[in-house]
């Protein structure tokens, strides 16, 4: 039994014959076509080079107007290698006209490339043909000495300012132009700087080829590091404005929890209360329960499936002596100043600057052992003012103190934004550490 096969043509292919594409064949296809793209599309655009935009460790010691003048260094430095071709081409002439002739078709090239890079290669080529004929140098055929500098640094230039890629198209027409230049221009000639011409290039083109990849490696480094940064610094505001919503969460569903039970339980505590009255409570227990229904449906969203809300009530600042307690347990002197008159603040405010407190504290149990702490609370009109502040280390640390670089205060700054607060945190003068908040409360707050 024979197999056929079918296969579905459209009309324009009906009658071509099917005709398979080896790898190698597509590997040749894209090597034609990334040379007509890096050698010859656009070869004479316009592409200028810039000024750097930074002028760098040393530049930076210069004076106004010589830091101006370190931002073309690189121009600088390609003139000065087109100079030094033209030199060595002038040296190198027989005293004539034909000398400072091939000194400028050794110039011109080398600072073309600060325009057109590509066709600075193509103009290299031709400058040198025209100065081995011009200048009769036969027995460096095909590189005259002034050429052969002034290529060199063409191919050097033009690798920096374009791709590896591009680096080794050029090492590759050049090995074909001495091929074809000893070829058929190279009777009667003898020695020839091709080979010297060839090893010195394929150092230089592979030199810049390794300077592009580490570059393009630590730019790639950097920008993942960059982002890492950003997607940490990212996560932990999320997890810590989730640790708040929970607080928060736990915080506001207790207390409508306990205005629908006072709402429920209120009729029964007023012997015949009208039914205006009763009908009034059993509109705030519905609006309490419902306020209460949804917002467990959408802040309960933020805990984690093995998330348990706690039984125990929130911390506040009555709880804070027994955190202090526990910190001088650990090891850490700390002294505890209230001024103003104490009064009960909202359960949000408190939580928030319990956990304040909290966390500081920790940071100087961490980042500067053996030092003394001192938190201060102050009542004052309108809200309540909080200092944590904590003296250098007592003794030297192999980790250096890093405050600022922490999760904690990004905590800490997120907890004071919540409440329109306002924050400050840095070193001190001493050599220790500052955290300053102040938290406000309306009158209607303290009221309720």
């Amino acid at each position: 039994m024979t197999e056929t096969t079918q296969t579905q043509t459209t009309p324009d292919d009906a009658f071509r014959p099917y005709t398979p594409r080896s790898p190698e064949y597509r590997a040749a296809v894209e090597a034609l076509r990334g040379l007509r793209q890096d050698l010859f599309h656009d070869a004479f655009a316009y592409r200028p080079l810039p000024p750097r935009s930074s002028v760098g460790p040393l530049g930076r010691r210069l004076s106004g107007r010589m830091r101006g003048y370190a931002t073309w260094s690189r121009h600088i430095a390609v003139a000065a290698a087109g100079v030094f071709a033209m030199l060595v081409g002038l040296s190198a002439g027989d005293g004539g006209v034909t000398g400072p002739l091939c000194a400028l078709l050794a110039l011109v090239p080398v600072l073309m490339t600060l325009v057109r890079p590509v066709g600075a290669f193509w103009l290299s080529l031709a400058a040198t043909t025209a100065s081995a004929f011009v200048g009769s140098y036969w027995s460096a055929w095909p590189w005259p000495p002034g050429s052969f500098v002034s290529h060199l640094a063409v191919l050097t230039v033009v690798a920096i300012r374009t791709r590896p890629r591009t680096a080794a198209w050029m090492w590759m027409g050049t090995a074909a132009y001495a091929s074809v230049a000893e070829g058929l221009f190279g009777w009667d000639h003898y020695g020839g700087d091709t080979p010297a011409m060839l090893v010195v290039s394929a150092f230089a083109l592979l030199a810049v080829t390794v300077w592009h990849v580490r570059r393009d490696a630590e730019q790639e480094v950097t920008a993942q590091q960059t982002e890492t940064a950003h997607e940490r610094s990212r996560r932990t505001l999320l997890e810590e404005r989730t640790t708040i919503a929970r607080e928060l969460h736990d915080v506001v569903a207790h207390h409508m929890s306990v205005v629908a039970i006072q709402a429920e339980a209120a009729p029964y505590r007023v012997e015949n209360p009208p039914p205006e009255l009763e009908k009034a409570f059993a509109t705030i227990r519905e609006n309490a329960v419902a306020a209460l229904t949804e917002l467990r449906r959408v802040l309960g969203v933020v805990r984690a499936e093995d998330y348990e809300a706690p039984d125990a009530p929130q911390p506040t600042l009555a709880d804070l002596d027994a955190l202090l307690a526990n910190v001088r347990e650990a090891g850490l002197t700390v002294e505890k100043v209230v001024t103003g008159a104490v009064r009960e603040l909202p359960q949000g405010v408190e939580l928030s600057a319990y956990r304040i407190v909290q966390e500081a504290l920790s940071n100087t149990l961490r980042h500067a052992p053996g030092a003394t702490a001192r938190v201060e609370l102050g009542y004052v009109l309108g809200g309540l003012g909080l200092r944590v502040v904590n003296g250098p280390a007592s003794h030297v640390t192999l980790k250096k103190s890093t405050h600022g670089a922490g999760h904690g205060i990004t905590g800490m700054r997120e907890r004071v934004s919540m409440l329109n607060g306002q924050m400050t945190a840095g070193e001190t003068d001493d050599g220790g550490y500052e955290v300053a908040v102040f938290l406000p409360v309306s009158a209607a707050e303290e009221a309720a």
